[in-house]
């Protein structure tokens, strides 16, 4: 279940970001809600409709709110929710306030039902589950896109849904986490026997396009190192720190120098 990639907006309902299913022999495992009890509440009739199997799991992948708010139409279920502790965490401490960001941008009505939904299963690393009859591999790489990244392989098909790691035709965000880390992972998940990868934003591709999201954070890395370097200041660093092959990428105009001021201020902190 694709989302457009856009920013959030009332015209685009917040589906923008990327989640799915896995059906099995036994029953079916949800990975990623979206942004609001009412998707939430469209993922579990469009699950129906495919399969009469019961519902057994939902895999949060990480905490940012286009991914976790459907949460809510799930546990309403019965369903269980599993993510990562860290994410679990952050669901609890700072969810409320992405919560009323939501309601502000796309209203009460679209958002009527959703609450914080905080995941009643956690893992703390790499694991590998059965669920719905699948063999299912939890992937983490320590702090990388977000402190408690979950990649989720079937093991069967080989398909990843790789959640914030990878971003393909949109801007990758980051906030408080380690580009370092973001690319290693990235490298990482390189090296596994993956058929499709589901980003978390953009089409579903092949595992070779993974790598144009490490190919930005790079490219963010060095451009920024090099306006430290020459000694501009953050404001000049915003405008100038640029990476000409994603200009075309959505959102380059608005997060590109979100993620510049995040990489110059953490160049000040070394």
């Amino acid at each position: 279940m694709l989302g457009n990639g856009d920013a959030v907006a009332p015209c685009n309902h917040g589906i923008v970001a990327n989640s799915g299913f896995l059906v099995g022999t036994s029953g079916v495992v949800v990975v990623d809600t979206g942004s609001s009890y009412r998707y939430g509440r469209a993922m579990i009739e469009t699950i129906h409709r495919v399969t009469p199997l019961p519902i057994e799991l939902v895999i949060l992948t990480h905490q940012a709110p286009e991914f976790v708010f459907g949460a809510s139409a799930f546990r309403d279920a019965g369903i269980p929710i599993l993510a990562h502790r860290r994410t679990a965490e952050l669901i609890r401490e700072r969810c409320s306030i992405c919560l009323a960001n939501l309601r502000r941008t796309l209203g009460e009505e679209e958002m009527s039902g959703s609450r914080v939904t905080v995941p009643d299963r956690t893992v703390d690393g790499t694991t590998r589950i059965e669920a719905g009859g699948r063999a299912i591999e939890l992937l983490n790489f320590g702090v990388a896109a977000t402190p408690g990244d979950l990649a989720v392989r079937d093991e069967r098909t080989g398909v990843l849904f790789a959640g914030a790691l990878v971003s393909i035709g949109r801007i990758p965000e980051l906030r408080n986490e380690s580009i370092h880390g973001w690319i290693a992972a990235l490298d990482r998940l390189g090296g596994l026997e993956i058929t499709k990868v589901v980003p978390g934003f953009g089409p579903v591709v092949g595992l070779e396009r993974i790598g144009a999201t490490g190919d930005y954070l790079r490219a963010l890395d060095a451009s920024v190192r090099r306006a430290y370097a020459s000694g501009r200041g953050l404001v000049s660093a915003r405008e100038h720190a640029e990476t000409p092959d994603f200009r075309t990428w959505k959102l380059y105009s608005t997060v590109h120098p979100q993620n510049v001021q995040r990489v110059y201020l953490e160049l000040e902190r070394q």
